[in-house]
């Protein structure tokens, strides 16, 4: 081939590279009610390398204002299509080696628009295992298949299927060829992609899935499925997943039911022409195609789907559940006793100070079976009193409520009223000490002594402490242990990368783990970062970065505007405003007289805040929306959004299940949200349930759309089951009479 005709190859290939980037463009759009242009340069930006985070705080001008679930849908949608289009070119490829590509075919799998409908498309032209079909085909039984397909208006079926008999293929009979014939009949209408997709959406839409106990005698918790019936389409997403757990565990035994008549008869409309010596022939074709081929993997493929359905909300809960958790507002400026509670080996202590810096641990015994309380309380007073501990934390785990019982007497007897205990949870505590990073950190400390420094750094800044961990080990979520961990990690990691950046890092503070989820920053540069500020000393600038190896300028672009340096040499660099905006804010203080070392006075946010952005833009040559950011946040440099939410509740006295009445009011902290729920710890054993019929006076879609975890709610008592420990609660005020 010569240079000219490989540039002009070339050329086509580029050009046609380009129409299918604009194709997949206009589905997104259209799919996602987003206009053309903002998913064109949304794809652009993230095809330069541009991350999320980046994009939705620095690019708005050029997205039009996309927020990051906008970008992240456009993200998904484009590898979804992206990943579509390269198994089309996969499948025309080994369709056309085959020499069966028409172009009718060729068509089709263009217009797919859904990876099942091209495997659909791709399924009678994939190599198979042996089947009844492939040994027919093997014994020469084709021309009699398509004999019979043709539905001859006269002839003979077994006169026809005589000529086949041969011992040497193994052919015995008239009536083995005739069976043979059929079984290649059967594959082929079994691949036919029309009939596929209907029996599919029909299954999915008029099927009944069954559970059954496979021992009814059975105790166990899925006793609720041991007889039940409901429509395939109206299964929430938590009863899937309940259903398919019991169905592993080998408790259930689980199918979908479908009155096969109406397939049979579309099938039959499909395949049978007319009046033929072959019909009856041809239905009993149709019987065996769909109740031994059809039905087995359409029953498999719409219970894929619907564990896909319970599997995405079930991500979608827990991150949201996350994202409330990591964006806690951060307890500053106390002294914390961090308390691991347990029984046998003892309640583990850990002081940190206001900073986090671990001061001392201890163990004490104050639970069954050694009930020390006197010393244990010694311990207590005496670490209240050398550190001036204002805050008691208790993990919310083993012998955490005895634990609080006892704290509850202490701060009684002391008598601080500004001593309080709080419970939080400790899901993942464990895992986090028994890691290499909490050795590396804690190395002289066993591992239930790290789990109660991380116990109490939790309350200080959930946000700094929680990336510490692997974030599936944070239970807040609901059957996260039954879906795709692969899914699972990808979305929990968007979500803790999106807190991280919604907050910002204080570059001089942060931990590797932290600094790892700033965009931009990897684990390598994030160690680099950390590595450098111990051999030089504290950042003092953010353009300190550029020296950092590994910290190119993509990264520095994408990092610098999350990473804060509060106390620096210049004071827009504890902000969100990104470097490459100073000479904005430069020429805004100028505009408006002001000077930027009075930034953070009153006087200086009340002239800000006074200004009308879509004026001021056009005299800055700046665009709207960036000047919208720089105006927020010179208002209140260095801001923690997290401030603005209301801190836990602290406890002094504790309650018990036997305390409580219905019609009791009572605040209460949400520890975990649900399809049809929420959980809320109103300071006893267990955390009560408010059921979604109880969030509110009005119809609640979703418990989302009213509660996040750690939000502080006001419930009222509706029942007390003091044998299961269960407490029913309410958020709907009882009615008063007039």
């Amino acid at each position: 081939m010569t240079a000219e005709n490989m540039n002009a190859e070339a050329v086509a290939d580029e050009a046609a590279a380009q129409r299918e980037q604009e194709t997949i463009i206009l589905a997104i759009a259209k799919e996602l009610s987003i206009a053309p242009k903002q998913v064109r340069t949304t794809v652009g930006l993230l095809d330069e390398g541009n991350t999320i985070p980046f994009i939705a705080r620095y690019r708005k001008e050029m997205t039009g204002e996309l927020d990051e679930n906008a970008l992240r849908d456009i993200e998904e949608r484009l590898g979804y299509l992206r990943n579509l289009s390269d198994r089309k070119k996969d499948v025309l490829r080994s369709i056309e080696e085959q020499g069966k590509l028409t172009p009718e075919l060729q068509e089709q799998i263009a217009k797919a628009v859904k990876l099942q409908e091209v495997e659909d498309l791709y399924r009678p032209f994939r190599q198979k295992r042996k089947t009844r079909a492939s040994v027919a085909k093997e014994k020469g039984l084709e021309p009699l298949a398509e004999w019979i397909f043709g539905q001859p208006r006269q002839g003979n079926p077994e006169g026809e299927a005589a000529r086949y008999i041969d011992a040497d293929k193994g052919v015995e009979t008239a009536e083995a060829a005739l069976q043979g014939a059929m079984d290649i009949i059967a594959e082929n209408i079994a691949d036919d992609p029309a009939i596929r997709s209907w029996v599919r959406q029909y299954t999915a839409s008029q099927g009944i899935l069954v559970s059954e106990a496979k021992d009814a005698e059975q105790e166990s918790v899925y006793e609720n499925y041991y007889s039940y019936r409901e429509p395939v389409h109206k299964m929430p997403p938590h009863r899937i997943l309940a259903i398919n757990r019991g169905e592993r565990e080998s408790v259930l035994k689980v199918g979908i039911e479908i009155v096969s008549d109406k397939i049979h008869a579309f099938i039959g409309r499909k395949v049978i022409k007319g009046p033929s010596p072959v019909k009856d022939l041809l239905e009993s074709v149709i019987e065996d195609a769909y109740k031994r081929l059809i039905a087995p993997s359409v029953e498999r493929e719409v219970r894929g789907e619907m564990t896909e359905k319970g599997e995405n909300q079930a991500i979608s809960i827990f991150s949201g559940n996350l994202r409330s958790l990591l964006l806690q507002p951060p307890v500053k400026g106390r002294c914390v006793l961090g308390v691991d509670p347990a029984y046998r080996t003892g309640c583990k202590l850990a002081v940190v100070d206001d900073t986090g810096k671990l001061l001392e641990v201890a163990v004490t015994y104050p639970t069954p079976p050694n009930n020390k309380k006197r010393e244990a309380a010694a311990k207590f007073k005496e670490l209240i009193a050398k550190y001036g501990i204002q805050l008691i934390v208790i993990g919310n785990g083993t012998g955490s409520r005895e634990t609080e019982q006892f704290t509850a007497e202490v701060i009684a007897e002391i008598g601080n009223p500004d001593l309080a205990y709080l419970i939080v949870n400790e899901a993942g505590a464990s895992v986090y000490s028994a890691s290499k990073l909490a050795q590396e950190e804690f190395p002289d400390l066993d591992v239930a002594e790290r789990s109660a420094a991380s116990i109490a750094r939790r309350v200080q800044d959930p946000l700094a402490e929680l990336v510490k961990i692997d974030p599936k080990a944070i239970g807040v979520g609901q059957y996260q242990h039954d879906v795709s961990q692969k899914h699972l990690e990808e979305s929990l990691k968007a979500v803790v990368e999106s807190a991280v950046n919604h907050v910002g890092v204080d570059v001089n503070t942060a931990s590797p783990s932290l600094l790892s989820y700033v965009s931009g920053v990897n684990a390598t540069i994030a160690k680099n970062i950390v590595k450098y500020r111990e051999e030089n000393g504290k950042f003092t600038a953010r353009k300190q970065l550029q020296k950092v190896p590994r910290l190119g300028a993509k990264s520095y672009e994408q990092c610098i505007g999350f990473l804060r340096i509060p106390g620096g040499d210049n004071t827009l660099d504890r902000t969100p405003i990104h470097p490459e905006s100073y000479t904005v804010v430069d020429r805004l203080f100028k505009t408006l007289g002001l000077d930027v070392s009075s930034l953070g006075s009153k006087e200086v946010a009340s002239e800000l805040a006074a200004q009308k952005p879509e004026e001021l833009a056009v005299k800055l040559d700046v665009g709207v929306p960036t000047l919208r950011d720089i105006l927020e946040s010179l208002q209140r440099p260095g801001r923690d959004p997290r401030e603005e939410l209301p801190l836990p509740i602290f406890r002094t006295d504790v309650l018990k299940i036997e305390d409580l009445a219905p019609g009791m009011e009572m605040q209460g902290t949400v520890r975990n949200v649900i399809d049809f729920g929420a959980f809320v710890d109103i300071g006893i054993k267990n955390d009560g349930l408010v059921h979604i019929s109880q969030l509110s006076g009005s119809f609640v879609k979703h418990p989302m759309d009213v509660v996040s975890v750690g939000d502080n709610v006001t419930v009222w008592v509706m029942g007390v089951d003091l044998k299961k420990g269960r407490v029913s609660l309410t958020m709907r005020p009882p009615r008063t009479e007039n």
